[in-house]
């Protein structure tokens, strides 16, 4: 029996997908997140072909249409070929409106900017940052692959993500999600590019143990305003949350 559940919204909140036909300036903003990841990945190593984290930052990318030059300049900059400062990972959790737990996932040079720019961010909607795990044991680190919907029905093509090591694969509106453990998503990616399944997304992410809903509007629209502000900030890569919207 496969685990198939329909969805409106994944975890993770994200316009990166959607940015082919976007204005110049939200490409901009776009090509700055996703080469700042390139470089992170890049510090352990330039080579996408061993380097995993290399190579689906640049499948990303490349999703996204940013130029070849821009992503070989964005691996230069993460190598130490090329200038500018140190590209470092941050992490931050916090609680918005209707004690929503909200994970922030971000790529700074400038430490002492960011973590008051976010702090700002949760505060100016009613929420709060909170210190090393206040939220994320809420969370779980989980492999996620999307694959487009099949021409005919679904079925089938989730049987054999299965097969092919899917611990759950979602039907959602866009496509199917395939969720894998965090160490087999390399292997598991790699088995259904191989049955000559298009792969449009692949990364690892944080997942909510549990949905919190919310039944208030009001409370909802603030919610949605604070992960929105979140997700524009040049230094925030993915935003992540427990709430039901």
């Amino acid at each position: 029996m496969y685990n198939v559940k329909v969805m409106s919204r994944h975890s993770k909140w994200s316009k990166i997908k959607h940015t082919k036909g976007a204005a110049d300036v939200v490409k901009g903003k776009v090509f700055t997140k996703l080469g700042r990841a390139i470089s992170v990945a890049a510090r352990h190593g330039g080579d996408p072909i061993t380097n995993f984290q290399l190579r689906i930052a640049i499948d990303a990318a490349r999703a996204a249409n940013m130029p070849k030059e821009t992503v070989e300049r964005a691996i230069r900059r993460g190598t130490g070929e090329e200038g500018g400062g140190v590209i470092e990972e941050v992490l931050y959790e916090g609680y918005g409106p209707g004690s929503v737990a909200i994970v922030v996932e971000g790529t700074s040079d400038n430490k002492n900017r960011t973590a008051p720019n976010i702090r700002h961010i949760f505060s100016k909607h009613n929420g709060s940052l909170g210190g090393a795990n206040s939220v994320l044991w809420m969370f779980e680190r989980r492999g996620v692959i999307r694959v487009p919907h099949p021409e005919q029905g679904a079925e089938e093509l989730i049987l054999t993500l299965i097969d092919l090591g899917a611990e759950d694969v979602k039907e959602e509106d866009d496509g199917l999600t395939v969720l894998v453990s965090p160490d087999k998503l390399e292997e598991v990616k790699g088995a259904i590019e191989q049955k000559g399944i298009a792969v449009e997304y692949a990364e690892r992410e944080y997942a909510p143990k549990d949905r919190l809903a919310i039944g208030d509007p009001e409370v909802r629209a603030k919610v949605e305003g604070l992960i929105e502000e979140l997700d524009e900030d040049d230094d925030v890569a993915n935003v992540y949350t427990n709430a039901d919207i």
